[in-house]
């Protein structure tokens, strides 16, 4: 199951897709939604935010390990964040699919 917060339903797909498992309480996973704001990229992406909590299957392959954040399906970053890294990997993940 899936929880999108914040997003359109459907994803523009001139944009990336930027998944960010997390669960309630992770405050790792604040920081992680903190620093994909500060890079100030809010429109070149569309944001969906998993629970891991809502589904067995992703609560037993993440853990405790989260967050992790996935750019087009890609995992890109676990744990932690850095603004500038977000953007750059964002942007690379938006011209490799043109």
């Amino acid at each position: 199951m899936d929880e999108t917060k914040g997003t359109k339903a459907t994803h523009d797909r001139r944009k990336a897709l930027v998944t960010l498992y997390t669960r309630p309480g992770c405050h790792l996973c604040d920081e992680a939604k903190q620093a994909m704001l500060a890079a100030r990229c809010e429109e070149q992406y569309t944001l969906r935010e998993i629970n891991i909590d809502l589904d067995p299957d992703l609560a037993r392959r993440y853990g405790w390990d989260i967050p992790v954040v996935l750019i087009d399906g890609v995992e890109t970053f676990k744990h932690r964040l850095a603004p500038s890294e977000f953007k750059r990997e964002l942007r690379r993940a938006i011209n490799d699919s043109e």
